[in-house]
Order: C-alpha cells, then structure tokens, then sequence
C-alpha cells in the first residue's frame, strides 16, 4: 500500500494564508498539515509516500518525498494533478490525500481493510461544521447519498435539501489499479478541457454512472 498527497493547487480559498507557501504548509496547532498527515500515514504502516507538487513545489523539498509535478497546477483540478501519479496508480493499491485536510490513522485503516477496489470516507455529521461554517449549511454542500450496501449512489451535485446529503466526501480514498483504470477509461470519454476542470467528486459520479465499478463510502466520525 502507497500513499500520494495531492498538493499541486495553491488553495486560494485560504487567501493571505497561502500568498507565500502551498496549502498543506498551512499550520495546525503549531504544525504544518502535511506533517499531521504524514505522521498519520506512517503510523498506518504506509511508508511509500508521494507527494503532486506544484504551487512552490520547493518548499516540499525538505520532506524528502517522492515528488510527481503537476506543471499545469494552475488551470487543472485535482483530478489532473491525480493522474500524475499513473505510474504508482496502476502498479499498486494507493491511499489519495487531499494535502489540507487533518485526519486520524484510523481513517486509513478503515480505507485499507476495505476490500472493494474504490472506496471513500464520509462525515455523516457534516451538518454540525457546516452550520459553523456557514449561515447557509448548503452553500458549500455537495449531494452525497448511499444505499444499505454501502455503495455511493449519488454524489457531488448541488443539493436542494439538506435531505440529499447523507454525508460529505472528506478528501481521502483508496484506489487500486482495477479502480484506477476504471477512472482513466471515464476520463477518456471527456473532452480535454472538462478532463482538465473534474473535481473528484465529478469524476467519482461518472465513475458510478457509467463505469461498471461501484463506489464504497465508509462512514468515519473523527
């Protein structure tokens, strides 16, 4: 099992706090979130790390990863910025980070003792950040709904309701090479521009619709 940060975009949703380094050097509780993240990842026995670099890529240098660089970080989304790493993807099953996110190494173990080959945490108490976060819960909200089964049946659209969101993706999944090409055979239906503006949610909803792989969601309350 291998682990990749994706961390080629600069987060300009974070504004000042970005203007001189890479989102996942945002700090938390005195530390950087890419150092919350890799203590994380190594205590789940994951030490074959990446990174995807690309806003200030040499202020990752120092962590000694193995670095794939997103050239084109600042007109692609993340799933661009994913299929740098094709090379690990399609040899290995791999944990996908978003790089300014914070989680617990249980989160991972839940994602690496899934067997399905596509699998997803979700917040299922989305509702009580949000309402923090926003005046409006469903200003920032993606769709999220799974069946009985736990298999992800809707995903990233605009929710009218909070009834249609059953839960919110949390930035981290498990691919394997089956998954992988799944992703890439979808992508390759996709005109270049759209290849390049899919967010992962996007592409996982077109993965459930019109690939013949299923989408696991695992429940995880951190």
């Amino acid at each position: 099992m291998r682990a990749i940060i994706l961390a080629a975009g600069r987060g300009s949703r974070m504004k000042h706090l970005t203007a001189d380094l890479p989102k996942c050097l945002v700090k938390l509780r005195g530390k950087p979130l890419i150092e919350w993240q890799l203590k994380a990842i190594r205590a789940a026995g994951i030490n074959d790390i990446a990174v995807v670099t690309g806003y200030k890529k040499e202020l990752l240098a120092s962590y000694k990863l193995t670095e794939f660089h997103n050239v084109r970080w600042f007109d692609t989304n993340m799933v661009a910025s994913l299929a740098c790493a094709d090379e690990w993807l399609q040899s290995e099953p791999s944990i996908i980070s978003y790089s300014d996110i914070f989680y617990e190494t249980s989160a991972l173990i839940s994602l690496m003792d899934c067997p399905e080959p596509l699998a997803v945490t979700y917040d299922p108490n989305w509702l009580r950040s949000w309402e923090k976060r926003f005046s409006d819960p469903l200003m920032d909200a993606e769709t999220f709904s799974i069946n009985s089964s736990n298999q992800i049946i809707d995903i990233g659209n605009k929710p009218s309701t909070v009834e249609e969101v059953q839960g919110q993706y949390m930035g981290l999944l498990r691919l394997t090479p089956e998954s992988w090409q799944q992703m890439v055979w979808v992508l390759s239906k996709l005109s270049k521009k759209k290849r390049n503006e899919i967010s992962m949610t996007g592409i996982l909803q077109k993965v459930i619709k019109k690939s013949k792989l299923s989408v696991t969601g695992i429940s995880f309350e951190g």
